[in-house]
């Protein structure tokens, strides 16, 4: 699916992909500062969130001492909300660590 995605976007070299970003939500589904597997959860739960949700980009981001991983870009607090919903449904084990928080998106 992700050479799929790769594939999809491609463009002519020199055609440069313009984002906008701004104020908005994501769901951040992990974050942990366990030095010795933090980081390598984070990739694996960014692995399997891009294959469950291709539309979905997602992030890993490391600020010291935390890994985190947040998914989407959404304008309005609900649309991450429902979208949040949909997640819990989808790896119910995620539950205690999924919540929606303000971040800057791309539009």
């Amino acid at each position: 699916p992700r050479i799929e995605q790769l594939i999809k976007e491609h463009r002519p070299i020199g055609e440069t992909k313009t984002t906008t970003t701004g104020n908005g939500y994501r769901v951040q589904v992990f974050s942990s500062n366990i030095q010795r597997t933090a980081k390598a959860e984070a990739f694996k739960i960014e692995k399997v969130l891009r294959e469950e949700f291709p539309d979905h980009e997602v992030y890993v981001n490391y600020t010291s001492p935390f890994w985190k991983v947040r998914i989407g870009d959404f304008k309005a607090f609900e649309e991450a909300q429902e979208f949040r919903r949909e997640l819990i449904a989808a790896f119910p084990n995620l539950r205690s660590e999924t919540y929606t928080v303000k971040d800057i998106v791309n539009l």
